[in-house]
């Protein structure tokens, strides 16, 4: 299914149900008063959070969304049927925007969250209401309010304890692949990874969700390759693992450039992201000598000063090992 992470759409409520004009016809009552009723309440347009959604693909193609207009008022004082609301379903982490003023609505952060976007409008009273002493027999009822219409900007930003970053074919796939249950697509040419993944990694009764960001180059910042698009979905995540597919460099110079490269994007794009917890990992290392992964691993702990843990998703060594580091670094970090 295609990731869809923006899109442009209107809400509008129901507008409000007519106020009915209406007499007493009961016999023997020869003077009988006004009863016409009230409209009915127009419904609300509203927006819930859903985990079960992990994209924006379900608004594509429909741009106007409208609430149930309320019920007129009848006679005998009986009052219209309020208008149902609309509710529309959003992943979690949704970001609602006004479209014309960019004001931050809302922040869909929870599942069964509900933001009302545009209240309904309120129905019409009755001529009932409008009897006074010099006049008996008002011939005139409100009409409804209309509903409101608001231009909304929906934006996606995953919710992840942990996201994946590296240059195109770090490992990212893989390495979701052999922690959850998630089935990327896997393949051996750069950007093989055009969306987000998500997935749930289980350790004992405990789980962390982690996503896998489209390969980072130099300029993503910028707008090169497909990072920036995807860049705002690393503010999400509480930390970050760095991937480094170090069996593609001639020596740990070159991989340490790599390291610096997707750091360096990190910064332009906001430089808070420096801040985040970071677990630096070799990738690939089934495709190396032990000689070479130790000289790797002891060079670059060096020139970046922290610890750096080679890890291989298709053979699963210390596969384990990052897993915990994983669930320690989550529960370090206080909500």
């Amino acid at each position: 299914m295609k990731f869809i992470d923006e899109v442009d759409i209107e809400v509008i409520s129901g507008d409000g149900g007519k106020g009915f004009v209406g007499y007493r016809r009961e016999k023997y009552v020869p003077l009988g008063g006004p009863d016409g009723g009230d409209g009915g309440e127009g419904g609300n347009a509203c927006f819930i959070g859903d985990e079960n959604y992990n994209t924006l693909m379900h608004f594509r193609g429909l741009k106007t969304f409208r609430a149930q207009e309320g019920g007129n008022g009848a006679g005998s004082n009986m009052q219209g049927a309020c208008g149902t609301d609309m509710i529309l379903k959003v992943p979690v982490g949704t970001l609602i925007y006004h479209k014309e003023t960019g004001d931050l609505l809302c922040d869909i952060t929870e599942h069964g969250q509900i933001f009302k976007a545009a209240e309904g409008g309120r129905g019409g009273k009755g001529n009932a209401h409008f009897k006074t002493s010099t006049n008996q027999a008002p011939r005139f009822a409100q009409n409804g309010e209309p509903g409101t219409a608001i231009p909304i900007h929906l934006e996606l930003k995953l919710l992840a304890d942990i996201a994946l970053i590296g240059l195109p074919n770090a490992g990212k796939s893989t390495l979701i692949s052999a922690i959850s249950s998630a089935k990327p697509k896997i393949a051996d040419y750069p950007f093989t990874t055009l969306e987000p993944n998500l997935g749930v990694v289980a350790l004992g009764e405990k789980t962390l969700v982690v996503t896998d960001i489209p390969g980072l180059i130099e300029g993503a910042a910028e707008g090169k390759g497909l990072g920036i698009k995807f860049l705002k979905h690393i503010e999400r995540t509480s930390a970050l693992v760095h991937l480094i597919d170090c069996s593609m460099f001639i020596d740990e110079y070159e991989a340490i450039e790599a390291y610096t490269t997707v750091r360096n994007e990190l910064e332009k794009f906001n430089p808070a992201l420096l801040n985040k917890i970071e677990i630096v990992c070799l990738t690939k290392i089934d495709a190396m000598t032990e000689e070479e992964i130790e000289k790797f691993r002891s060079s670059m702990e060096e020139s970046l000063d922290r610890k750096v843990l080679p890890i291989s998703g298709v053979s699963g060594r210390n596969i384990d090992i990052l897993k915990q580091l994983m669930l320690k670094t989550k529960e370090s970090i206080k909500p």
